[in-house]
């Protein structure tokens, strides 16, 4: 098999590792404003703007071939993480684990140094998307999201529950642009008549439809379709982990992406990428396919009962992938049965999401408490046409406890909740060619949609990264 050529931007500072210097003062402590938007000297508050990044496309509709930004280097495993870096300043030797940060304060003279170019373990990235949130901003927003929730929270939790160690974290990403060249061919049905029928006493709801061979060619450009690049992260149903509602805080407004400066991170935590684009790229090709088809809804909304695709075919003309560091607020609580829970919010829109650990014991007392008030009702009743409503009281009583657990189970932990990647990624659909052909027309159908359409499916979800060899 033929290696595909891939054109790699050079995205790293170039500069030496240690003491990044204000030219205007010569201090070292330069540090991100998340009040004024902009890197600032913290002596003489000179204010430096972002600096853009050269040799990245902008727009998705401009790519060809394969381009990856220098940040996205396979990562090598014999990489050391613990750096030794002498200061400028007084000559001391100052180690600095990259694993955890990029920057250290010297002991002696209190020098910032820094990691500037990139290494090879994944902790510096291409771009980063600089905090906008302040710290007091997300406290509240993660006090709201608690507060909302803390009648069936575990006790402990309630006790313990301060958001004073919050931390702000960068997240690593890949952003992946793609251009490409599409045609989905498969079937659709358009609902022509909806009708009841009386059998046996009682009435049947029918319907009629017509079925269309369905052709769709098009072109699509997609910008940004964010994936995590660390492995743990990826893990979005892990069951010690609420990993999933760190995800679900998507989108960022990637678009405002910076070159990245070890000075960003400053003052926050941050996540190195453990993952390669190689491993990634099963999962971001489906990821890319599941927006593309639903995109495509727009255009086949005649078929109200749904679309099959038997054919989707996706070539990909254009691909680039960017190396990103995306802030995150992060609150973290881990309850006694040893699950850490995470309540999240984007540092970029305030999106927030969260689990919050739960009494299940008193969720449990409370249902119960609501079956059996519904069992008495029908049991105090004495008149016998009324009495015999018992038995539907009692289906009321059976069904109404499990779903008022299962909703109030659901609000707590958000296990469902996920980045709808296939909707809010940014796409445009050009050049659509339809061709469509009616081919059938089928009556009495007892449902009220397609039964195998698969237009609104999504698969690049449960595509697991390739592990390492």
């Amino acid at each position: 098999m033929e290696e595909k050529e891939v054109k790699v931007v050079n995205t790293s500072n170039e500069e030496e590792h240690g003491t990044n210097r204000c030219p205007q003062c010569g201090a070292s402590d330069v540090t991100y404003s998340t009040k004024k938007k902009k890197l600032i000297c913290n002596y003489c508050y000179t204010e430096f703007e972002a600096e853009e990044v050269e040799g990245i496309e902008k727009e998705a509709k401009n790519l060809e071939g394969e381009t990856r930004g220098s940040g996205t280097k396979d990562i090598d495993k014999n990489a050391n993480d613990i750096i030794t870096l002498k200061c400028s300043g007084c000559g001391a030797e100052v180690v600095i684990n990259t694993a955890e940060a990029t920057n250290a304060r010297c002991h002696w003279c209190r020098s910032i140094l820094s990691i500037n170019a990139q290494i090879d373990n994944g902790a510096v990235p291409d771009v980063v998307l600089p905090f906008a949130l302040e710290k007091k901003e997300a406290q509240e927003k993660i006090t709201q999201f608690v507060e909302k929730r803390k009648f069936f929270a575990n006790s402990t939790f309630k006790k313990e529950f301060t958001t004073d160690n919050i931390m702000g974290v960068y997240f690593p990403y890949m952003l992946v642009d793609a251009k490409a060249h599409g045609k989905f061919i498969g079937e659709g049905e358009h609902e022509v008549r909806k009708y009841t029928v009386k059998k046996d006493d009682k009435e049947e709801t029918y319907y009629d439809a017509d079925v269309y061979k369905v052709e769709r060619e098009f072109d699509i450009s997609i910008d940004d379709l964010t994936i995590e690049s660390n492995s743990d992260r990826l893990n979005k149903r892990s069951k010690e982990r609420t990993n999933n509602v760190i995800n679900a805080i998507m989108p960022f407004d990637t678009e405002n992406c910076v070159k990245y400066k070890a000075n960003y991170l400053a003052g926050f935590s941050s996540e190195k990428r453990d993952v390669n684009v190689g491993n990634m790229e099963e999962k971001v090709d489906q990821e890319l396919k599941d927006v593309a088809r639903h995109a495509l809804n727009q255009k086949i909304k005649f078929y109200d009962r749904g679309v099959r695709w038997d054919q989707e075919k996706l070539d990909i003309t254009g691909k680039q992938w960017v190396a990103a560091y995306l802030p995150v607020w992060l609150y973290s609580y881990q309850d006694p049965g040893k699950t850490l829970h995470y309540v999240a919010v984007n540092a970029r829109t305030g999106e927030t999401m969260g689990s919050v650990p739960m009494n299940k014991g008193k969720l449990f007392l409370i249902t119960i408490i609501i079956e059996a008030i519904i069992l008495s009702l029908a049991i105090l009743t004495k008149n016998t046409e009324q009495f015999k409503a018992l038995s539907v009281f009692l289906f009321i009583a059976l069904i109404t406890g499990p779903i008022f657990y299962g909703v109030k189970s659901s609000k707590y932990r958000n296990a469902g909740a996920r980045h709808t990647y296939e909707r809010e990624t940014k796409q445009e659909l050009t050049n659509v060619i339809e061709n469509d052909k009616l081919i059938d027309h089928e009556t009495e159908l007892t449902s009220s949609s397609m039964l195998d359409a698969n237009n609104d499916q999504i698969y690049g979800e449960y595509t697991k990264i390739k592990e390492e060899k």
